[in-house]
């Protein structure tokens, strides 16, 4: 679906973005994660043929930016992070407008706004002007507009800034049911979200890519080590035979509470079923157990530091 391939763009003596290339199949939810200034923006920028690159190429469904910037267009709803509104239209006039300029009938744009209104949750504010609208309003309206022509691909760069947690819940829903059927790229700052909804990550840093993985795989490769805490009803369990049976596996015992211990274990090790058994042989109950995988704000700071 879209294919990059030795893309850069250069600001005088400054590459924004450097050289990368990767691939994103139809149905596929990607995250685009980066700090501030590593080249997320202007890669977002280039795919939408909003900005030309300096060296390098995109392709949309075999469609190259530099000969078919309009039918790329076509197939594409973007929203940009500085999500670009008319304060004074009304939000259901704003689509309506939004949906000429996409060439739309306007027969099917009177039931198409509506369906959109509905997905987004501007019920209630359609009849009000844009700019007496809260800015997570707003950051509906914008992703209103860019599902209005039902486009094959979403390019979303910060979709859910200045959404209440009951607002993000509901577009991070949103996002994962459009990317049932549509190919979806959406950056943000915000790493759990992106563990919520993207079923693969590209990581971007001083404008190349130092990951491209899907989460399963970025976490196993990262060589970080996940941990273990349990607890029994009594002291003195010994975790000897646990060790003896899982290499690699340290264990610490709390130095206050004798019936807590952390174990540090390597990927692919699943050492719940051996501390079940052991529990019984030793009579001594499970009265807590709590598993820590390694998170996605770990690796990206591993990465990107």
């Amino acid at each position: 679906m879209i294919s990059v391939q030795a893309l850069s763009k250069v600001y005088g003596p400054q590459k924004a973005i450097d050289s990368i290339s990767f691939q994103i199949g139809k149905g596929e939810i990607v995250g685009f994660l980066g700090p501030n200034g590593a080249g997320k923006t202007t890669t977002m920028k280039i795919i939408t043929c909003f900005m030309p690159p300096s060296s390098g190429t995109v392709e949309v469904d075999g469609l190259n930016i530099h000969d078919h910037a309009l039918e790329i267009r076509k197939k594409i709803g973007y929203l940009p992070e500085h999500n670009p509104l008319y304060l004074d239209m009304y939000v259901h006039e704003f689509l309506h407008f939004s949906g000429r300029l996409y060439g739309l009938a306007p027969s099917f744009l009177k039931g198409r706004v509506p369906e959109v209104v509905e997905m987004t949750g501007l019920g209630r504010e359609q009849h009000k002007k844009i700019g007496l609208l809260s800015k997570g309003y707003r950051q509906r309206v914008g992703l209103s507009q860019a599902l209005l022509h039902d486009p094959d691909i979403l390019i979303l760069d910060e979709p859910t800034t200045g959404l209440d947690p009951n607002q993000i819940v509901e577009i991070r829903s949103l996002i994962r049911e459009i990317g049932k059927e549509k190919t979806v790229i959406f950056s943000t700052h915000i790493l759990p979200e992106v563990e919520a909804i993207a079923n693969r990550v590209v990581i971007i840093n001083r404008g190349k890519i130092v990951a491209d993985e899907s989460l399963e795989m970025l976490r196993a490769e990262s060589g970080q080590q996940n941990i273990l805490k349990i607890e029994f009803e009594r002291a003195g369990f010994n975790p000897t035979p646990i060790l003896d049976l899982h290499g690699g596996t340290t264990v610490m015992q709390d130095g206050e509470n004798q019936r807590l211990f952390t174990f540090t274990l390597p990927d692919g090790v699943d050492l719940r079923p051996s501390l079940y058994h052991e529990s019984q042989s030793q009579n001594n109950p499970i009265s807590m157990l709590l598993k820590k995988e390694k998170n996605l704000e770990e690796i990206f700071r591993g990465l990107t530091n």
